[in-house]
């Protein structure tokens, strides 16, 4: 299955938070912030961002599994600095047969992200 699946559940998922703000690859919704390596010219964008009541940013990115996971490992470590930057949080939606895939990553890269089964 592909990303745009699961994106409804995770914008359900999100939804049951409080926040104050929410934007997401989807229809009808503002895109997330989209982040540029100057060197590279790599864009990196998370699939939802989100602000709670607090004022803190997370990040949303659902984790399916990937052959180059170089690429995932660099996207996941740079949106997890800019949640902490915001206070906030980097959460990693697992659908099902993903998460020991994503719980490997995060461990091995030393990733500060919370990882939710969806």
């Amino acid at each position: 299955m592909s990303k745009s699946s699961y994106i409804q559940k995770a914008i359900d998922w999100v939804q049951k938070r409080s926040v104050t703000s929410l934007k997401a690859k989807a229809e009808g919704y503002e895109e997330p912030k989209i982040f540029t390596n100057t060197q590279t010219n790599d864009v990196v964008q998370a699939d939802i961002s989100f602000t709670t009541q607090g004022g803190s940013r997370h990040f949303t990115d659902i984790a399916l599994k990937e052959d180059d996971t170089r690429s995932l490992v660099t996207k996941w470590k740079l949106l997890s600095i800019m949640a902490s930057l915001k206070k906030g949080k980097l959460h990693l939606l697992a659908p099902k047969g993903h998460k020991m895939f994503t719980q490997k990553l995060v461990k091995r890269y030393n990733i500060n992200a919370l990882i939710h089964s969806i």
